[in-house]
């Protein structure tokens, strides 16, 4: 069996949960969406069930997949629905869901559900992705309310920058959340990951965990916010080759890198049809045995070649950290030019262990 392993540590999923839920102070939804990251949706929801508000997924089809597996807590829709036909399956099985647009703010207006529909409005206040405008939020909260299409209504926006800590931005949108939504009654959501973790005004009612339930913090380096977080997915690999090269020669496609000294190499099977990023090449961290090295070379399609010249003891065999407990996954991504949230959905092809 080939020996790419993502070992999902489901005991950490729980500890971030707990860490983002304690953060935020409130109710806090685990966001789902992209098979949990790449983690495994609903072995994910399972190892939650008895300690998270609520969950979160992108579209139909996630929830879906949630419900069949058994999963009974509210699961919301954060993209919404895309045609009126679908709001026949959010009403089948109790699914709440995100309005950010007038086209599905008609399509609720326009239907005829047997129970009113539990609604979260989505105000843009400042990234321009989704959403209502401020002068034109309140509008659209009366005529949710005036249709009795809804049991209830979540104000709710999303932030833009707030993994960016010193930048004004998000205070900037908080206060333009609360001018837009004065006086209307109703819950409120604004914080993500990184709101709950270092923005105290964004703590509303219900926080939305989405990264650090993965144990990623998604702030910049220095801040302490997501210390604890500890990280869910491993991603491991063996050697199956070694070989000794002098000093001069090069090493995989392009042959971009060329050793400088006499190079003792390791062959590993992982590559980026695996979802490792091709751009993480040369000087990329990994772990062999548990001791930091690096790649070198390109990245290729199912292998990736590592330098073992200070590793005497490795060889056949070892295992190789690529991410996890001894190499960051934001270490990897930064190396790659990406953020730790495309990495971790884009592990394929790896046997997947839970524990």
């Amino acid at each position: 069996m080939r020996p790419l392993i993502a070992t999902i540590r489901l005991d950490h999923l729980r500890h971030n949960y707990l860490l983002a839920r304690a953060a935020h102070g409130g109710k806090t939804l685990a966001v789902l969406k992209a098979n949990g990251y790449g983690h495994n949706a609903v072995r994910c929801a399972q190892a939650l069930a008895d300690i998270a508000d609520g969950f979160a997924v992108a579209c139909l089809e996630e929830a879906l997949q949630l419900r069949a597996a058994g999963v009974a807590a509210p699961i919301l829709l954060l993209e919404g629905v895309f045609e009126a036909a679908e709001l026949a399956e959010v009403e089948r099985h109790r699914l709440w869901l995100v309005v950010q647009s007038e086209g599905q703010l008609r399509m609720l207006e326009e239907a005829n559900p047997a129970e009113p529909f539990r609604v979260w409005l989505m105000l843009d206040s400042g990234m321009h992705r989704e959403g209502f405008l401020p002068q034109h939020y309140r509008a659209a909260w009366q005529r949710l309310r005036d249709s009795g299409k809804a049991e209830s209504i979540v104000k709710m926006t999303h932030f833009a920058r707030a993994d960016e800590p010193g930048v004004p931005m998000t205070q900037a949108q908080i206060e333009a959340f609360d001018a837009a939504t004065a006086d209307l009654p109703g819950e409120e959501s604004m914080a993500n990951s990184a709101g709950l973790l270092c923005h105290p005004r964004a703590r509303r009612d219900w926080g939305r965990a989405g990264i650090v339930l993965y144990g990623a913090s998604p702030l910049p380096a220095g801040y302490p916010q997501g210390d604890g977080l500890k990280p869910v997915m491993r991603l491991s690999s063996r050697i199956f080759g070694v070989r000794e090269l002098a000093a001069g020669e090069p090493i995989g496609y392009g042959s971009n890198f060329v050793t400088d000294r006499p190079t003792r190499v390791g062959l590993i099977a992982c590559g980026y049809a695996d979802g490792y990023p091709r751009l993480a090449s040369s000087g990329s961290p990994v772990a062999v045995d548990g001791r930091r090295s690096r790649i070198i070379g390109r990245v290729s399609m199912d292998m990736i070649t590592v330098d073992l010249s200070d590793l005497p003891e490795a060889g056949i065999g070892s295992e190789v950290e690529l991410w996890g407990d001894a190499v960051s996954v934001n270490e990897v991504a930064a190396a790659a030019g990406s953020i730790s949230y495309e990495l971790l959905c884009n592990i394929k092809r790896a046997h997947f262990a839970f524990v």
